[in-house]
């Protein structure tokens, strides 16, 4: 086939093929190439950046301001177009829904109760729609429960580990500790039988104390299910997006500035340090393997098992590519990503454009494939290359040489991870004695997405 000379130079500007250019873009569009299944998954802020604590860290409560919101609430007529839009921009037999915010639970179980409804209405035959919902858990009663139970709801429930921990940077809006509320949620969920798994940020503070903090999610919260977010901000977080620092407010690999611990580090006071992330994790690793395999499925663990295994990695960060995970706000507007809720990063709204035009985009398949393009030389020789793949762009803050990628200010950790964890997965056959062939989603295939 013949493709125009726009087409040709887009798709070598990329790194692709012509043939790859078309086959995304024409799935936009409506039309797939034999063998071609769309995908996409959306992160719904029905309330926009509204809740009711006041975390610390909390990357969305300043996004009412940046994007000048004046209405923290997703009308019915938005809401009717993103479901109906969401089920037909896929292929999937499955079509999962996650509702997260702010806190989507301020919205009530009416709203839920319509976001039901419209999913039946537009649910097509053959096909089976799912919802889970990231809540910080301090709204659900027994009729909260009750309704997510009969609905069959997956609930995140966000909890940062023992009291101390948790409500050093999780307080109310009062300034009241948030910890005693999430602990009767968690008891709550086990009552009626709700399948729950925990989020945890971990930050500066809770890196250091890996092993209180996995027990207590294990042990008293009962968490079968865990997600570990590391907590990397730059000091402008609120206002500027990841890849809109600029050389100049960026450290140099080994410098002062990158240092968690320096005065004028470029990431905030709660950031988690590198190495102490490295540790972290490899303190659990080591835990789960002794007393938890096949019982408690950890997000970080799950991948790199998959991964170290020749498998496809299970989380975008881990991913060679990205772009398939974006953010659709309260009023319309979809983003990127979660993380770059940013006007700079804004692909469009609901009802102007069809949800599958906006994400198979040009522009969004740049974004995607733009986390492969920029990696640095430092992680093209690196050997955990396949299993990080740079980590997520958001986390890319230090400088490394001239017209070169930047590197992630957590890759100090990773090694460290990587270089306890793997030996010890091959110790107990959870991984190839030897190195083998190169894990899935390396360059050759994940440069096509």
């Amino acid at each position: 086939m013949k493709y125009d000379q726009e087409a040709v130079m887009q798709a070598a500007r990329l790194g692709i093929s012509p043939e790859a250019l078309r086959t995304y873009l024409d799935a936009g569009a409506g039309k797939r190439a034999p063998g071609v299944v769309r995908s996409l998954h959306a992160m719904a802020k029905p309330i926009g950046s509204a809740c009711n604590l006041h975390c610390t860290y909390c990357y969305y409560l300043g996004k009412e301001k940046l994007l000048g919101q004046d209405r923290n609430r997703m009308s019915d007529a938005v809401l009717e177009a993103y479901i109906a839009g969401y089920i037909e921009s896929q292929d999937a037999e499955e079509i999962a829904f996650t509702w997260h915010g702010g806190e989507p639970t301020l919205l009530g179980i009416g709203f839920f109760e319509t976001v039901l409804r419209y999913q039946a209405k537009h649910l097509p035959a053959g096909r089976r729609i799912t919802n889970d919902v990231q809540t910080n858990g301090t709204l659900l009663d027994d009729e909260w429960c009750a309704f997510l139970a009969a609905h069959g709801f997956l609930v995140g429930l966000s909890i940062d580990g023992p009291r101390d921990l948790h409500d050093r940077y999780r307080p109310t809006r009062g300034g009241q500790g948030s910890f005693a509320a999430v602990v009767a949620a968690a008891r709550r969920l086990r009552a009626h039988g709700i399948r729950f798994g925990t989020l945890t940020v971990v930050n500066r503070e809770s890196a250091r104390q890996p092993l209180e903090v996995y027990r207590f999610l294990r042990d008293d919260i009962g968490a079968h299910y865990m997600q570990l977010i590391p907590c990397v901000e730059p000091r402008r977080f609120e206002t500027t997006a990841p890849d809109r620092h600029g050389a100049e407010a960026l450290p140099l690999v080994g410098s002062p500035r990158a240092r968690a611990t320096h005065a004028q580090s470029v990431v905030t006071d709660w950031s988690v340090a590198p190495r102490d992330w490295g540790r972290f994790l490899a303190a659990i690793f080591t835990e789960w393997a002794a007393r938890d395999r096949g019982r408690v499925k950890v997000n970080l663990i799950e991948s790199f098992l998959a991964q170290i295994n020749g498998q496809p990695s299970l989380m975008c960060t881990s991913n060679p590519v990205c772009g398939k995970n974006i953010a659709v706000e309260h009023d319309g507007r979809v983003f990127s990503c979660d993380h770059y809720v940013y006007p700079e990063h804004e692909l469009g709204r609901i009802g102007e454009a069809s949800l599958a035009q906006i994400v198979f985009s040009l522009r969004q398949l740049e974004f995607g494939l733009n986390k492969f393009n920029t990696l640095s030389g430092e992680c093209r020789r690196c050997p955990y290359l396949t299993l990080c793949w740079g980590e997520c762009p958001r986390t890319r803050l230090l400088r490394t040489r001239p017209e070169e990628g930047n590197l992630s200010y957590l890759c100090e950790g990773w090694k460290i991870f990587f270089d306890q964890a793997i030996p010890k997965a091959r110790t107990l056959g959870l991984a190839p004695q030897t190195p083998g062939s190169r894990p899935a989603g390396t360059v050759a295939s994940g440069r096509r997405r």
